[in-house]
């Protein structure tokens, strides 16, 4: 099955794609999952425009750079959202890319990781609402990190002290990976006989 990890920020200096990777090599390493680093850089997006909800314009004929985005957020069977907290929320430009979306993510499993001062507990809180929106099925299991540059190196490797906390990030992301594996299966074989 294939999962798309989306990098959801796309400013210079980020530390999102450290922790998208940590989680990439940890996916390869389980053997379950296909894992894809989506990154929002390669999709970048102007700010929603169209002039109907793209749920409910049956004449939508989206933009080419829309259209890029769709086609591959649509491929995948799960996703785990990478996001940091900005201003208690998420970025402006994850937010935005939802927004151009229809029902890509129906019946489909979606996690949140997040990083901040409080491990982006309340982007993490926005994220899932707006998932569910999408009619995405969204996983309670969560992976969060306080202080990204201290723990996750640039090539994506967590910190060893830190990944032997039992209760640490590691262990979260560990738990949230086999539940998503779990719902992933599962709504694939329903998602099969529709």
């Amino acid at each position: 099955m294939k999962l798309g990890i989306i990098i959801g920020s796309t400013r210079p200096g980020r530390s999102t794609d450290r922790q998208a990777l940590w989680i990439k090599k940890t996916v390869e390493a389980k053997g379950e999952l296909e894992a894809t680093l989506v990154d929002l850089k390669d999709y970048p997006l102007p700010f929603f425009n169209e002039a109907i909800s793209p749920r409910y314009n049956p004449d939508r004929t989206p933009a080419p750079e829309v259209q890029k985005w769709l086609d591959t957020i649509g491929s995948f069977d799960a996703y785990i959202f990478v996001t940091p907290e900005y201003n208690h929320s998420i970025p402006g430009e994850l937010k935005n890319v939802f927004d151009y979306m229809t029902w890509e993510m129906v019946h489909k499993p979606a996690a949140i990781a997040s990083h901040g001062t409080v491990g982006g507990a309340r982007a993490a809180m926005h994220l899932k609402e707006i998932l569910s929106e999408g009619q995405a099925v969204v996983i309670p299991k969560f992976s969060a990190i306080s202080h990204m540059s201290d723990v996750i190196s640039e090539e994506g490797v967590l910190d060893e002290a830190v990944a032997a906390n039992p209760y640490g990030p590691q262990a979260q992301l560990d738990s949230l990976l086999g539940e998503l594996t779990w719902y992933a299966t599962a709504l694939k074989a329903a998602r099969d006989q529709e």
